[in-house]
């Protein structure tokens, strides 16, 4: 009997290829990768939900406050948009420099985690943007008044040319939930 599989003749035996496996084999793949594609389909359901409250001010271009990712699995992720120090009543930049920018800027994001479900220790990761530099030390005595240091979230800081509003600070965060939450 002559083998007319590709890759079994004298002149492909430098290429040739394993056996084909045997048919059972085959179907227990099949099942196997079918049951891999509904698994991963039912983990990577994702409702997204837009965050608005009046208790930050609202954007000032053309973005949301927040979107709140909700997995099937029960995983929540809130991705805030860079806050200033604006106040949500007046829509102006708060006045007394760069503390009271960042405390106007934390307090808003605490203002939209909470209206995402979310408290400022669901807090994983933050951006800071600075106008200077020099205004770390000032900025870090106020940010560190709204997490507790054993459980600080990752952080990184960025000088920057110019803020929206002439704004000294801008800050990003993003949180983390579990159904255990």
């Amino acid at each position: 009997m002559v083998d007319r599989r590709i890759g079994t003749s004298p002149a492909h035996a430098r290429t040739a290829h394993p056996p084909l496996p045997a048919r059972p084999l085959v179907h227990a793949q099949l099942k196997s990768t079918a049951l891999f594609v509904l698994a991963l389909a039912s983990v990577s359901a994702l409702k997204r939900t837009i965050v608005n409250t009046p208790g930050a001010p609202g954007a000032i271009g053309p973005y949301s406050q927040a979107v709140v990712l909700q997995w099937n699995s029960g995983e929540t992720k809130i991705q805030a948009a860079g806050q200033i120090g604006l106040d949500p009543t007046t829509g102006e930049l708060v006045p007394g420099g760069i503390s009271n920018q960042t405390a106007r800027a934390m307090d808003n994001i605490k203002a939209i985690m909470e209206a995402g479900g979310a408290k400022m220790a669901d807090i994983v990761e933050c951006t800071v943007l600075m106008q200077d530099l020099k205004d770390y030390a000032a900025l870090n005595a106020v940010y560190a008044t709204y997490f507790d240091a054993a459980n600080a979230p990752a952080r990184a800081a960025f000088q920057v040319v110019a803020l929206p509003e002439a704004a000294l600070t801008e800050i990003k965060c993003s949180a983390a939930l579990t159904t255990e939450s």
